[in-house]
């Protein structure tokens, strides 16, 4: 039987740290539950609701700053566009989040270093199943505001590649932002019998994807390359970088990128609304790039940061 923190050699297999810690501000935090206001120690989610029942659920991760949700009118289109994909029905209108958000941040006495987890979800079914057409009640919508800061190093992680691979669109469509998350646990379950901060995955053509939980970038003779969004999601942060690039006079450009090409990289970074902009500094063991971010992750740091505080 494999000990802990012991891989199959006997070698020992030092733990990551984890990336998320509790605060003592979220103790008495007030949710957003299907239309009130709850506890969190008293929140419940009935066992008939999709979400809980299939997985049925789309879910968008924001970030507050100084009493401004970032780019939240793309994260509330890219909701929508999944729940038009799964055909939900009695979709919330866009005032009517925007409203419960406004509510949930007010009660909790939010106004900045706070990340906000929406999810919609197909809704309550009146009896147990698949079938979508027990769902009659229309959608659940849920908020959960936490203070929490950007969860990763500053300074830069390490990754280790997954054996699981991101599904391509003809098995699960990533472009679906959907709560259904089971390859992401399993590659991160792989980082952290590694001893890595998060786990690089490929799609199934071989092709890098993103990480389990964030997306993307290198940077080859100073151009900015990204894959494409053939087995990943549509990224929010993901699109502003880009959108910088194009700002700022950065070559950018978004294709078929194969895993050798990380260890030719300069640099390379991730982005996602979790952790905005970290440096990736090792993957499998083997250093990528300098020892620290390098030049254009720095600039595109900065920009993204101005970015967050005008935007």
């Amino acid at each position: 039987v494999p000990v802990p923190g012991i891989d199959r050699g006997r070698r020992a297999v030092s733990s990551p740290p984890m990336l998320q810690t509790y605060d003592e501000r979220n103790r008495d935090l007030k949710l957003w539950i299907d239309g009130r206001l709850v506890h969190r120690d008293e929140a419940g989610v009935s066992p008939f609701d999709s979400s809980v029942q299939n997985g049925d659920a789309v879910w968008e991760g924001l970030r507050l700053y100084d009493g401004r949700i970032f780019m939240l009118e793309a994260h509330l289109a890219r909701l929508r566009r999944g729940a038009r994909a799964l055909r939900y029905e009695g979709v919330p209108t866009d005032a009517e989040i925007i409203d419960a958000l406004r509510r949930t941040l007010a009660a909790n006495g939010m106004r900045d270093g706070v990340h906000v987890r929406l999810t919609l979800s197909r809704g309550v079914k009146y009896t147990s199943g698949l079938d979508p057409r027990l769902n009659t009640r229309g959608c659940s919508l849920f908020i959960l505001a936490e203070f929490k800061p950007p969860v990763y190093d500053r300074g830069g992680i390490r990754l280790v590649t997954a054996g699981v691979r991101r599904p391509s669109a003809d098995v699960l469509d990533q472009t679906i932002h959907s709560c259904n998350q089971l390859t992401s646990i399993l590659a991160k379950l792989q980082a952290n019998a590694a001893g890595a901060d998060d786990a690089m995955m490929l799609d199934t053509r071989g092709f890098l994807a993103e990480t389990d939980a964030t997306h993307l970038f290198l940077v080859e003779d100073g151009v900015v390359c990204t894959p494409r969004t053939v087995a990943c999601p549509e990224g929010i942060t993901r699109a502003v970088v880009l959108e910088l690039c194009r700002e700022h006079g950065i070559a950018g450009r978004e294709e078929d990128i194969t895993p050798a090409r990380v260890w030719r990289a300069e640099e390379m970074f991730c982005t996602g609304t979790m952790g905005e902009l970290v440096p990736v500094l090792e993957v499998d063991g083997r250093a990528v790039g300098g020892p620290e971010a390098g030049p254009v992750t720095r600039r595109l740091t900065e920009l993204f940061r101005e970015r967050t505080r005008t935007g």
